[in-house]
């Protein structure tokens, strides 16, 4: 079943989505990039007030090309509490030195979840090679910002062939990118394990502004509606496309 992940920079933030029933924190500062890291008292602070009951994660900051940090960077936010660690990584034709910094972070026992981007996403030997990296899930995003969003820039089949190739290696599997409430009812029919949202849960759906109680309120409305049958023309597209490798 799909779960929501609402990414906020605070201990605030992080009251008003878990009141409205969101049960995946996510820990991030969007002033400070894609994947902005916020402090790690925050962090702490959160996990204090929400770790028995909700699943926390953080990133960790945008810090994809220098994969020599990740390692630390990932046993911080999890010392900090998090239950995962968000590393950023450009994952079409992923360098060796990525792989082997995921390796070093997971090594140590963090859960490391790898942020693909929908700007370059991963093929399946990708996937694989990342899979084999020891991290515990994969998720799409968007790495620009102020560019189109997760299915602007993504077909239905593509996604599902994501998903599908993800979860076939035992792995979480999660899609963002500046999801909106039009967004809900397509990406559950894919199966995805969790959807992320940010922008759709701030005033004015801006990213960078406070999320709104009202917002996070409709969000989850949405997404407790009924999933209705997926319809036979994007059933067979996405059946075609994943059968025959696309993406």
């Amino acid at each position: 079943m799909t779960a929501v992940l609402a990414s906020v920079r605070n201990l605030g933030e992080a009251r008003i989505v878990a009141g409205c029933g969101v049960p995946w924190i996510d820990l991030k500062e969007p002033d400070a990039g894609a994947l902005g890291a916020v402090a790690l008292a925050t962090i702490t602070e959160v996990v204090a007030t929400f770790g028995s009951s909700h699943t926390v994660s953080a990133t960790i900051g945008d810090h994809w090309l220098s994969p020599v940090v990740i390692p630390a960077q990932a046993r911080a936010v999890t010392e900090a509490g998090a239950h995962y660690a968000k590393v950023g990584l450009y994952a079409s034709a992923v360098s060796p030195v990525m792989i082997e910094a995921l390796r070093d972070a997971c090594a140590g026992g963090v859960r490391v979840i790898g942020v693909c981007f929908a700007e370059a996403p991963p093929g399946a030997d990708d996937i694989a090679r990342l899979a084999e990296s020891g991290v515990a899930g994969l998720m799409l995003d968007t790495a620009e910002k102020a560019g189109p969003s997760l299915r602007g820039l993504m077909s239905a089949v593509a996604l599902a062939a994501f998903v599908t190739r993800v979860k076939a290696h035992g792995l979480l599997c999660g899609l963002a990118g500046k999801l909106a409430l039009a967004d809900v009812m397509p990406l559950r029919a894919l199966g995805a394990d969790y959807l992320g949202f940010r922008s759709a849960l701030c005033a004015a759906q801006a990213r960078t502004a406070a999320v709104e109680q009202t917002a996070v309120r409709a969000l989850m409305q949405e997404f407790n509606r009924e999933l209705a049958p997926v319809t036979s023309p994007l059933a067979t597209a996405v059946q075609t496309g994943v059968a025959h490798g696309l993406a």
